[in-house]
């Protein structure tokens, strides 16, 4: 009798862990497909249109180089990039920031400058009340 109930039991624990697991593997390839979709929707002119320019920026690395560097921000939305050209003031100064915490060696190829976006988009991000950054791009640099 308390075998039967135990076997009963194991049964339903495992029968309703293998439903819960399909419902989370269905419900994350929906979200995963979902993310797809958004990126198929947005246009090159939606997106300059979301984008705002940060002109370039002079300034000492951590080492003895200087640095010259304009980026492109794309935010998620034409508001979010309304706010973003009256915070022009608060880029330049994080971007200024950074930049002098970092060497030429940190900069160089392509990890290094991915790395470098994405830290400007995380310190950004806090800062914006409409919206938010959806990616950084650097347009020029020149290091000497």
């Amino acid at each position: 009798m308390k075998n039967k109930i135990l076997t009963i039991t194991l049964i339903i624990l495992v029968t309703i862990t293998l439903v819960a697991v399909i419902l989370l593997a269905l419900a994350w390839q929906f979200n995963k497909s979902g993310d797809v979709d958004k990126d198929v929707e947005t246009t090159i002119d939606e997106i300059i249109e979301s984008s705002v320019d940060i002109p370039e920026i002079t300034t000492n690395l951590a080492g003895r180089q200087f640095i010259r560097i304009s980026l492109k921000i794309q935010t998620d939305s034409d508001q979010a990039a309304e706010e973003l050209k009256k915070r022009e003031f608060q880029v330049k100064n994080i971007v200024i920031h950074e930049l002098s915490e970092i060497t030429q060696e940190e900069l160089e190829g392509k990890a290094g400058k991915q790395a470098f976006e994405s830290t400007i988009q995380s310190l950004l991000n806090p800062l914006m009340q409409s919206g938010e950054i959806e990616r950084v791009y650097i347009v020029s640099s020149i290091i000497q």
